[in-house]
């Protein structure tokens, strides 16, 4: 079957999202770490409600929440095509993982921080 195309603005637009909606319920449904992200990000948006967080910190959590979403299903599919290129331990492939896996890192940390400067006062 070969794949064709859509040129066309509108319906071509819908099956991208379509196909977005797709992955990211496939991520949320199948990657554990992703699940973990997924379900942190929901009780950080049920804290948020529950200390009344500013419209900014909303922002700054909201915009942490998709940055470790973001990187980690990139992450996801960086190690699933390295997967599949090469199927067995290969020290590059690992070298390529950890990078990948260092971005995640780099990207909680930052929300870690984030996390703290926003519910740290609200505990004090």
């Amino acid at each position: 079957m070969k794949f064709q195309k859509d040129n066309t603005f509108l319906s071509g637009r819908l099956k991208s999202v379509t196909f977005a909606v797709k992955g990211a319920l496939k991520l949320i449904a199948t990657e554990h770490s992703i699940m973990v992200q997924f379900s942190l990000a929901i009780l950080m948006t049920i804290a948020g409600f529950c200390f009344n967080i500013t419209k900014t910190e909303w922002l700054f959590q909201i915009v942490s929440i998709g940055l470790v979403m973001s990187i980690e299903g990139l992450n996801t599919a960086v190690e699933k095509v390295a997967d599949f290129i090469h199927p067995d331990y290969h020290e590059r492939i690992g070298f390529i993982k950890d990078i990948s896996a260092g971005a995640v890192l780099f990207a909680a940390v930052t929300a870690i921080i984030i996390g703290l400067i926003i519910y740290t006062p609200k505990f004090l």
